[in-house]
């Protein structure tokens, strides 16, 4: 069996990841993730949502990861590219998600740290993102060298339908 890789993905190539990252994306609100999404989400919404991702990628707005291992998508990360002309400096990090069973083994770093990498390529010098106040996710992200800028009450639904905090991080590169 091969190695998990990590792949940039492009609209050219976005087809064959597809698949993967529908369901990583399932996989993810199955176990609590709050990424914009509800409990009921399914198939034909997450293929909606990612005919989205697809246009976005097109455009040139956001640039996109993944890291696969043969066919399954175990993990991928989204930068979303500000495009206001007093915001060029900046990019959101957006649904770093790793698939349950692959967590632990040092994706999420590998998919950040590649992120990262980008950013700086396109003179983006400001980072920031959110996660769900008190989640997992804030250790992994002060980990990572992001600062917590503060937290905003009853900010999104989980997918279970209940309001929860959100915690806004920043890094500057």
């Amino acid at each position: 069996m091969n190695a998990a890789q990590l792949h940039r993905v492009t609209h050219e190539s976005f087809a064959h990841y597809r698949d993967g990252l529908v369901a990583l994306l399932l996989d993810a609100v199955r176990q609590g993730a709050s990424v914009g999404f509800l409990a009921d989400l399914d198939a034909q919404q997450a293929n909606n949502y990612f005919d989205e991702v697809k246009a976005r990628l097109t455009s040139g707005e956001l640039l996109l990861w993944v890291v696969s291992k043969d066919k399954d998508v175990l993990g991928s990360v989204q930068l979303s590219l500000c495009q206001k002309p007093n915001g060029l400096n900046r990019a959101e990090v957006q649904k770093l998600l790793v698939h349950g069973n692959a967590r632990r083994r040092g994706l999420g770093q590998q998919l950040m740290q590649a992120l990262e990498h980008a950013a700086r390529k396109e003179r983006r010098g400001l980072l920031y993102l959110d996660t769900e106040a008190g989640s997992e996710a804030e250790a992994f992200y002060r980990s990572q060298g992001y600062t917590r800028a503060g937290e905003i009450p009853d900010y999104a639904c989980g997918p279970d339908g209940a309001y929860r905090p959100t915690a806004l991080y920043y890094k500057l590169l």
